[in-house]
């Protein structure tokens, strides 16, 4: 498959390129865009910070120009945290998207938007500050009336970033069950996409 994976408000760590070369070991065509400039951050407070001043229609545009030209391929958007939000819009207004794989984050979604039959895997902590319970049952709902396929796996004690090793919400139990259902999402598109 082809992948556009996007970092978190952390910017393009370590954690995000280990994971596209995971995913490429498993047969899968994968790019991580920098929509920071190179910037890296350590904590929340200033990551946070930093993507409030540019912006998040800068934010949107920076992904929408990293994906336009690999988007006829048909891609599955993919990201974690701030970047699964980005991925899941612009998966949900691109009608070749493949599918729309969620680590850690959801986004608010359109009344009108549509993902007939888009398979959506989102994997996220369980409780999670940033995706609470109440918000998470609501875009449930929202997402499903898009038309989209959803799958929603949670993951008890885990912290919020918990697939990063070199932050203290890791969790490494948490994040190898991530990968493998992950994975596993990713190979069945790739059969789809076979038979089609």
């Amino acid at each position: 498959m082809n992948i556009m994976l996007f970092h978190s408000t952390y910017g393009l760590r370590p954690a995000v390129r280990a994971a596209a070369d995971r995913l490429r070991a498993a047969g899968h065509e994968v790019w991580t865009p920098d929509l920071f400039d190179g910037r890296t951050f350590d904590t929340v407070e200033e990551s946070t910070a930093f993507s409030a001043e540019l912006g998040k229609d800068e934010l949107l545009k920076r992904a929408v120009l990293a994906a336009a030209p690999y988007s006829e391929r048909g891609l599955v958007y993919a990201g974690f945290s701030l970047g699964a939000s980005i991925a899941q819009t612009l998966a949900l207004g691109d009608d070749k998207a493949r599918g729309l794989l969620l680590l850690h984050g959801t986004s608010d979604i359109a009344p009108n938007a549509r993902a007939d039959e888009l398979p959506v895997q989102l994997h996220v902590a369980e409780p999670d500050p940033f995706e609470t319970d109440d918000w998470l049952a609501a875009w449930y709902l929202q997402i499903n009336r898009t038309g989209a396929d959803v799958e929603v796996y949670r993951y008890a004690g885990a912290g919020h970033l918990y697939t990063d090793p070199d932050l203290p919400d890791y969790d490494e139990e948490a994040a190898e069950a991530t990968w493998r259902v992950a994975l596993g999402f990713l190979d069945s598109l790739r059969r789809d996409l076979d038979r089609a």
